[in-house]
């Protein structure tokens, strides 16, 4: 019997009553099925246009004291752990149990524990492998592309730091599954779809890595609150040096670390909450352009104007009329 809800899935299994929260659940569902799966995919220039094509997906469970890797991959992706290989596509392994070891030309020997996901690069040397102890179970996907190419120049991912401690996500799991499914069937157009799963996966992981990396539970909550603040005074907007005061910091370390929080400083941050209340209000109201400029503060409706250009490339009343 099964009885499910939103957060938690209660089951007999051996007659024993179980019960899993929704991230344990596709683990639980693995355990049981023991099922390797195993799929290279084909590739044509149109889906090269895309940007991003995906080469392999799949699942394994190594048992513990099996060897690794099992002798079923093609010769290309075949290798041995102790002389690692070089690969000419990016891969995301996804270790869901178990725990083992990774290393890379540029990354030396880590601990790899269930939560981890490996991001391997194109012509970086490196080897992974689960503990003998504990075997592990592993999701992979392979992709290339000139999309993710460029985003690793622009340094969303690093191959000094190929390691993301994501933890057990039963969504991310699922993002996997899909591509599977997906791929298994081979219809018109699957690369697009399925490539797509693959950036919203590495998009995840960039969130998880993210947030993960502020822990401090004050400082999180300070910064929302400013965040807060700069949104309900969108149209009147306190100094940044107010608003630290308000949130109880001191202004230079509040600056720093809103920067490091949201990406942008907390000028930035004012600036686009302002420009995004003008276009609610052009859009959504039959104000003036007069009106509008007195309500969020300008000066003049031509301060307005010349405000709201310079970030937007055109005059609110061109966006007006864009929008109607």
């Amino acid at each position: 019997m099964c009885k499910c809800s939103n957060t938690f899935i209660i089951f007999a299994y051996n007659n024993d009553r179980i019960t899993f929260n929704s991230d344990t659940y596709l683990l639980f569902k693995m355990e049981k099925e023991s099922k390797n799966k195993l799929y290279y995919l084909t590739v044509n220039n149109r889906d090269e246009e895309w940007g991003i094509v995906v080469t392999t997906v799949g699942c394994q469970r190594i048992h513990p004291q099996d060897n690794y890797p099992p002798v079923n991959h093609p010769d290309n992706y075949r290798f041995k752990p102790q002389n690692g290989r070089i690969l000419k596509e990016y891969q995301l392994i996804y270790i869901t149990r178990g725990s083992g070891y990774f290393s890379s030309q540029s990354c030396k020997l880590q601990p790899i524990s269930a939560g981890s996901i490996i991001l391997l690069f194109p012509e970086e040397w490196h080897s992974y492998y689960p503990d003998k102890e504990t075997g592990w179970d592993e999701y992979w996907v392979g992709f290339r592309g000139s999309f993710i190419d460029k985003k690793v120049e622009s340094g969303f991912f690093s191959k000094e730091k190929p390691l993301h401690k994501i933890g057990l996500s039963a969504s991310i799991i699922e993002l996997y599954e899909n591509i599977m499914e997906v791929a298994t069937k081979e219809k018109a157009g699957y690369q697009l779809m399925i490539s797509s799963i693959v950036l919203h996966i590495l998009g995840a992981m960039y969130y998880k890595d993210l947030n993960n990396s502020f822990t401090n539970t004050y400082m999180t909550e300070r910064m929302n609150e400013a965040r807060i603040i700069m949104k309900e005074n969108a149209e009147n907007p306190p100094t940044t040096e107010e608003i630290a005061e308000r949130v109880g910091l001191g202004y230079t370390w509040f600056r720093r670390i809103f920067k490091e929080y949201t990406g942008i400083s907390p000028a930035q941050y004012q600036i686009q909450q302002r420009i995004m209340r003008a276009k609610e209000l052009l859009t959504t109201t039959h104000l003036n352009i007069s009106e509008i400029a007195y309500q969020l503060n300008f000066e003049s409706s031509g301060q307005f104007a010349t405000f709201f250009k310079n970030k937007e490339g055109i005059t609110p009343s061109e966006f007006r009329e864009r929008t109607h």
